[in-house]
């Protein structure tokens, strides 16, 4: 499956974190993620992540595109609420998602939930789907 990667700057250590822990399972699959989030990524996990533009730069945008066209199977948004700025684009993600039926997680319980869900072939079905 393809798993994009989008974090708000205060969640990138949680995301850096997130993607050691469950590096075993996330190795198996294709990841994406915003520019900065990606190289952080990278740094830790020493896996390979395809990187879009920073998200302040457009990578965000560029993650709907892919989301629209229906190459990205799973998100997951590290997102601060407390962060006002770039709201707009928190709700394009979350409306692109909710469209195409892209499971979305904006939290760490959430995450947890969609990783380890997709690890036991709990997702497999929407291989199918496509």
């Amino acid at each position: 499956m393809n798993i994009g990667f989008v974090a708000n700057e205060s969640k990138k250590k949680l995301i850096q974190n997130f993607c050691i822990a469950y590096r075993a399972i996330l190795a198996k699959h294709e990841l994406f993620a915003t520019g900065t989030t990606g190289r952080l990524i990278e740094e830790v996990t020493n896996l390979t992540v395809h990187k879009y533009l920073a998200g302040t730069l457009g990578g965000e945008q560029q993650m709907g595109a892919q989301i629209e066209n229906n190459d990205i199977d799973l998100v997951i948004f590290m997102r601060d609420p407390s962060q006002a700025s770039g709201m707009t684009d928190v709700h394009t993600l979350v409306r692109l998602c909710d469209n195409h039926n892209i499971p979305l997680a904006t939290n760490l319980a959430t995450a947890e939930l969609l990783i380890k869900a997709l690890d036991r072939g709990d997702l497999d079905w929407r291989e199918f789907y496509k």
